[in-house]
């Protein structure tokens, strides 16, 4: 060490000297680098296919596989850790790009080369165009502009909406009061259903209430409101009814809707009426009649009529020989009150 032996010396010393990079060289000559995917690829080997996305980094096998003029060309290959599978990459010199030989797809962000993605660039032919023709250019400018006004407009949208965020703290605080006070009333809510499933016995769950729920509540209807009236529906309604009648009801010919309602309309009060005189003669609803308020259905009569009718039947009685006096107590209980025809 540190002296000079000349390349004609007798006996030089040997060193056990390795090639650089020697540890990473593998006998294929191949030698491994750390490589970073360039942009993000589709590994053909996944099903389904996976994306990888850009700047991940693998340990690839480099070695020169050809040359373009004096420069030469290096291939990657590495092995996708998710799958197994091994992907190539090369680099091509001739358009200064990175190009996928085997195992994977370049992710396709748009035309490449062109043109019609968020970030556009112009042709060879556009520019040529643009440089020969004044007015081309100017339409180019023009476009430039609005899209600029646009990219322009949606960045302030999104300054505005990070503004919100400027103060943490009070936007946190903000957030967790509004949820303390619907937390509130979730547990108020569930101490209602509670009670409603104590005091009813109710083993299930009970669901909250919704705006379908309101609307088909408000679509009931329901009947008579008491049991007194229900029966007395009942009572007012006939026991038989005629065969000409069901057989008009059952009838095969078509009616108007007109001609329905107003039929309709008269059975209702036909049987207003009969079930009325019903109730008012039958002597064992008298005393339901009398309590149960009568149904008044047009003119009334006159009460100074009516008076005057009783008082003349009283007096022809008592005018009439004693064979005659005992029909009067038969006319004067054939006369009924009423309260209309």
């Amino acid at each position: 060490m540190g002296r000079y032996y000349p390349p004609d010396a007798s006996n030089p010393p040997t060193f056990n000297a390795k090639p650089p990079l020697s540890s990473r060289t593998k006998p294929s000559g191949a030698l491994t680098v750390r490589f970073e995917l360039p942009f993000a690829v589709w590994c053909a080997h996944c099903k389904p296919e996976a994306i990888v996305g850009q700047g991940v980094r693998f340990n690839a096998e480099k070695k020169k596989v050809g040359n373009y003029y004096s420069t030469p060309i290096w291939s990657f290959r590495m092995k996708h850790s998710a799958c197994g599978g091994w992907w190539e990459i090369r680099t091509d010199p001739k358009e200064a790009k990175y190009v996928v030989v085997e195992g994977a797809t370049r992710r396709n962000y748009g035309e490449e080369e062109g043109g019609e993605g968020e970030m556009k660039f112009l042709s060879e032919e556009e520019r040529e165009r643009r440089r020969n023709d004044a007015f081309a250019m100017l339409e180019g400018k023009k476009g430039e502009e609005v899209e600029k006004k646009a990219h322009t407009e949606r960045l302030d949208e999104l300054y505005e909406a990070a503004e919100v965020w400027r103060d943490p703290y009070d936007v946190n605080a903000r957030l967790r009061r509004e949820f303390r006070e619907k937390r509130r009333g979730w547990k108020r809510e569930d101490r209602v259903k509670e009670g409603m499933q104590e005091k009813f016995s109710f083993g299930y769950e009970i669901a909250d209430a919704t705006e379908a729920d309101d609307v088909r509540a408000k679509m009931v209807e329901f009947g008579a409101s008491t049991v007194d009236e229900g029966v007395q529906e009942v009572v007012k309604r006939p026991l038989f009814t005629s065969v000409k009648a069901a057989m008009t009801e059952t009838g095969s010919k078509k009616k108007l809707k007109a001609e329905i309602v107003a039929e309709k309309s008269r059975k209702n009060l036909q049987q207003s009426l009969v079930g009325n005189t019903r109730a008012v003669i039958d002597p064992f609803l008298s005393a339901e009649a009398k309590s149960s308020p009568k149904l008044s259905l047009g003119i009334k009569r006159k009460r100074e009529e009516e008076a005057a009718g009783v008082e003349k039947a009283q007096s022809s009685a008592t005018d009439l020989p004693e064979q005659n006096a005992a029909k009067a107590p038969a006319l004067t209980a054939a006369l009924v009150d009423y309260d209309s025809d």
